[in-house]
């Protein structure tokens, strides 16, 4: 039961409190479940007071092991264990000597992988997948076109609601996380197809959901996650869908055209420049290109030309020794 009270009061108190978004709480719960779970049967029922550090420790390595969890799935376990002890002893329910992380030494982050975005030939192949003959592929082109076109989130697209889009201002409002309002203009290319999916779809009140079902129903994040990857895989691309990679892509696609990174930190909605400057990141294909145009070749190549036969003085042969 103690389980049960401690992990109530840590969602509905703490996590509530600090204004967590609704899926990232129902993560920390999940996770935090899976630990209770797993404590039930190896530390026969053991009650969250009397968890040990040892215990964290090998929980984590089970993870690692029994359920081939990698660095970073293994550092989110530790990282919300200590966000939920952290809060029952600041909520005065735990002595803080009696914390089983409070002395867990830090796990050595996994590096950050880089994000993988399509190439823009990949993205025209998408765009133009969806057919313009229904409704339902008048939508998808319009979704496609709004997430590779603006950058926002899949959550942030499926709160997007008919007074949120103005197509004669060309921008969006959507809120972000935290609940952070933000306007994102939109381009040309994106407000057409947006404008053809509202002539087919017909006038709707202003609270309505912007993208619907067949059936009327707005659609969900779970769908517009559907949506994405089954036109990923119906035009035959290569890389696995989704419409975060949609928003690696816009980012990528904005920093080698040469926009400015505070920019596009505003665009996506990041509270911190940090989590915008993954998209720095240079591609071996970006680094190739960059070499072959240096200018060294074209350099080189007019010496050539200058001096086709001459021998440099450093080019000549040693005199032969004096003889005596």
């Amino acid at each position: 039961m103690k389980w049960e009270c401690w992990l109530s009061m840590f969602i509905h108190t703490h996590c509530v409190a600090r204004g967590l978004r609704p899926l990232t709480i129902a993560a920390y719960e999940d996770s935090i479940r899976q630990f209770i779970n797993w404590s039930i049967v190896h530390l026969k029922g053991k009650p969250p007071d009397e968890v040990t550090t040892h215990d964290v420790l090998e929980y984590l390595e089970y993870l690692r092991r029994a359920r081939s969890n990698g660095a970073s799935a293994v550092n989110r376990a530790a990282v919300v264990l200590r966000s939920f002890y952290r809060a029952i002893v600041a909520m005065g329910y735990l002595d803080p000597a009696a914390n089983p992380l409070a002395y867990l030494p830090t796990i050595k982050a996994a590096p950050r992988k880089l994000p993988v975005s399509l190439s823009s030939e990949e993205v025209e192949r998408l765009l133009v997948g969806p057919g313009t003959d229904t409704i339902i592929g008048l939508r998808d082109r319009a979704l496609l076109a709004l997430l590779y076109g603006t950058g926002i989130r899949a959550s942030e697209c499926a709160g997007l609601r008919v007074r949120h889009v103005n197509l004669e201002d060309l921008s969006i409002r959507v809120t972000g996380k935290g609940g952070h309002d933000r306007v994102v203009p939109l381009n040309d290319r994106v407000a057409s197809a947006l404008r053809l999916y509202v002539t087919a779809r017909g006038e709707v009140s202003a609270a309505s959901a912007f993208f619907v079902s067949r059936f009327g129903r707005a659609l969900t994040r779970g769908a517009i996650y559907d949506r994405v990857r089954t036109w990923g895989r119906k035009v035959r691309l290569n890389k696995v869908l989704s419409p975060h990679r949609l928003r690696h892509t816009f980012a990528t696609h904005l920093v080698r055209a040469g926009v400015g990174i505070v920019t596009i930190r505003d665009l996506l909605g990041h509270r911190q420049i940090t989590s915008t400057q993954i998209y720095l990141h240079s591609t071996a294909q970006d680094l190739r290109r960059a070499a072959d145009q240096h200018p060294i070749a074209r350099l080189l190549s007019a010496v050539e030309h200058m001096l086709p036969k001459v021998r440099l003085p450093f080019q000549r042969s040693p005199p032969f020794p004096r003889t005596s």
